[in-house]
């Protein structure tokens, strides 16, 4: 049975033709403006991004600590470090550049060092910087290897295929590490836009699962929504759910075997997303030892079924 109309957290307020509510990553497509500074939190930031993007910024921040003190013992005098003769202003702004780096990472190779004292200041400053700089990025780096995340694979596309004596609609998950995770969960909501012209309003429907949850995931799982007359897509059609901006979100919750805690995956499907009559195919097979082969790639391959 479906559950009576709530707000899972989308708001039912609409003001014409939406793009999807969850992107395929597992984001929400929302747009936050006029946020204030404050309310950035820095350590959250560098945890979620990518690690393009954290290798990045770690390698930009080494290079503008570093250039900020060459410019330092730079502007100090040609006197403020012994141990180099330089020829030209660059040279002498490279060989700052350099100590620079020996002091910041503690390595002190010998054939540099402050002469004068305010030298001295600057590079046992620029030391206690690069000590507890290092300390934070290697904190971070921790966190992010550390944190625990789900890497669900979801099917392509949805089906609507032949179940028992009527039809039902079906997507496909497999973990994609080799991980263990154990007592999955999955909860679908439709997310329809219906109403008179003007007054446009999302409504939300949980639907009834065959099997909403499963001890082990070490193949795949393929989630079944019977389409009967207890379904709101009973009778519906691909027109249909075309007119209603008809939108899947899934929600996957599993425990992790591996950092023992609970991980989610999101995900979700547009009425665009869904294949008609078709079946999907066996995504794995016993070779010639007896074991079970895993085809990762066919998980979400299926075929149209001809009448």
């Amino acid at each position: 049975m479906s559950k009576p109309n709530f707000d899972p957290g989308f708001t039912q307020q609409v003001g014409g033709i939406l793009r999807r509510a969850i992107n395929k990553d597992g984001s929400f497509n929302v747009r936050r403006r006029r946020t204030h500074w404050r309310d950035v939190h820095p350590y959250l930031y560098v945890i979620s991004i990518s690690w393009p993007a954290f290798l990045g910024l770690v390698f930009a921040s080494y290079l503008l600590v570093n250039t900020l003190f060459a410019g330092i013992y730079y502007l100090i005098g040609p006197d403020a470090l012994q141990g180099h003769d330089p020829e030209t202003e660059t040279s002498r702004f490279l060989t700052a550049f350099f100590f620079s780096a020996h002091t910041l990472t503690t390595v002190g190779y010998g054939s540099l060092a402050p002469r004068t004292n305010a030298a001295n200041v600057v590079a046992a400053f620029e030391a206690m910087v690069g000590l507890m700089g290092f300390a934070v990025a290697t904190g971070l780096l921790f966190g992010r290897i550390s944190r625990p995340s789900a890497k669900i694979g979801f099917s392509e596309k949805m089906i609507v295929a032949p179940y028992q004596n009527g039809t039902s609609l079906q997507f496909r998950i497999v973990n994609l590490r080799p991980n263990m995770l154990m007592e999955l969960d999955a909860s679908v909501l439709l997310m329809t836009v219906d109403g008179p012209p003007g007054s446009l309003a999302r409504k939300y429907n949980s639907l009834a699962l065959e099997r909403e949850r499963i001890y082990y995931l070490p193949l795949t799982w393929t989630i079944v929504h019977p389409i009967n007359e207890s379904s709101p897509l009973f009778g519906k059609t691909a027109a249909d759910l075309e007119r209603l901006q008809a939108e899947f979100l899934i929600l996957i919750k599993a425990y992790d075997d591996t950092f023992s805690q609970t991980v989610h995956a999101r995900s979700s499907f547009r009425y665009d997303e869904i294949t008609w009559n078709a079946r999907f195919k066996t995504a794995f097979h016993i070779d010639s030892a007896g074991d079970v082969v895993l085809d990762v790639d066919e998980v979400g391959t299926h075929t149209q079924i001809t009448s």
